[in-house]
């Protein structure tokens, strides 16, 4: 069987870790990635050709060279926050790029396709206890809005164009590789725990609790936070699958470990992997943050045969805690 894969972005976050675990599952990783976001030393790749998403006829050129046999597709913009007040970069990279990933993929005959979505197509989520992927997409900002809009082309491809797709619907990507080779280092940074850490090395003044008035156990929103080695392997499994069904499709499958962390609880727990304190300012509540958000992770057992196995916070925080004091 063909083990070459287009690894679109990477050189990111979660995709130089996933080129890392498709290497350790014997796969050939040919990583595609243009460098506004992702990171030279972290591209892990066999073969590396740099590129936008845009440019449709070098993504068919990448795809025929290396004889590619599935695609999975990590290149975003990710800030939520910043998709309210210029949506349009969202809409171009996120929905048009992927639109040209499609048509180049079409046009070189590929038809797998692991997708990186987000937990963001729920929006603010239903009062449940876990947010199964049966629940209808309700984003509530220009980047979730974008990734819905692209699961919904995925489906609509799938009897046009015979294609075999996965959604994958991040929960909190958090933490690094456990041998230190590549970590979360976005610029600019937003995600809690990085964040945290950095108010423990002294690299800012503090950290603010938004909301400590949630009906939650301490008061402070709960998220669901998943090791981005966790997510990496949730990848390969992916792949892994499409390949065994060689049946066109689509499925959406919530990546998550189904248990729910606090503000205070990240805080706790930085503090005691560092052995440092730092200062808390709580604040009022962000609007439109909602009190839980937790995975229901059935389906990726079920389907993909998949589970966390390393998303206990006290291994993610070391993990973070480790790449940060030696690479930032």
């Amino acid at each position: 069987m063909n083990k070459n894969v287009l690894v679109v972005g990477g050189a990111g976050y979660i995709g130089s870790h996933t080129t890392l675990a498709l290497k350790a599952a014997g796969f050939t990783p040919v990583v595609y990635d243009d460098f506004s976001a992702g990171h030279r030393d972290a591209c892990f790749g066999d073969y590396l050709v740099e590129g936008n998403l845009a440019n449709t006829d070098l993504l068919v050129q990448t795809m025929q060279r290396y004889d590619i046999d599935s695609v999975i597709h990590f290149a975003a913009l990710i800030e939520a926050g910043q998709s309210v007040v210029t949506p349009l970069p969202f809409f171009n990279n996120n929905l048009g790029g992927t639109l040209s990933l499609l048509d180049a993929m079409n046009t070189a005959g590929v038809t797998r396709l692991v997708f990186s979505s987000t937990a963001a197509v729920y929006g603010n989520g239903p009062d449940v206890a876990r947010l199964s992927e049966d629940l209808p997409r309700a984003p509530i900002n220009p980047y979730g809005h974008s990734k819905a809009m692209v699961e919904t082309v995925l489906e609509t491809c799938v009897a046009a164009h015979g294609l075999e797709a996965i959604a994958l619907r991040y929960f909190n990507a958090s933490g690094a590789d456990a041998e230190g080779r590549s970590g979360e280092r976005h610029d600019p940074e937003t995600h809690l725990i990085p964040l945290v850490i950095q108010a423990a090395r002294g690299q800012r003044d503090q950290i603010k609790i938004y909301g400590t008035d949630y009906d939650t156990p301490d008061g402070t929103c709960v998220r669901d936070y998943i090791h981005v080695s966790d997510l990496a392997a949730g990848h390969v499994a992916a792949l892994t699958h499409l390949q065994r069904r060689q049946t066109a499709g689509f499925d959406a499958i919530n990546l998550g470990t189904g248990k729910g962390q606090s503000v205070r609880q990240i805080i706790d727990v930085v503090r005691r992997v560092s052995g440092v304190d730092f200062k808390i300012e709580e604040d009022v509540r962000r609007a439109g943050d909602p009190a839980v958000l937790v995975a229901d992770n059935q389906r990726a057992l079920d389907v993909l045969g998949w589970q966390a196995r390393h998303s206990d916070l006290d291994i993610i925080v070391r993990d973070a805690w480790a790449y940060a004091t030696a690479h930032l």
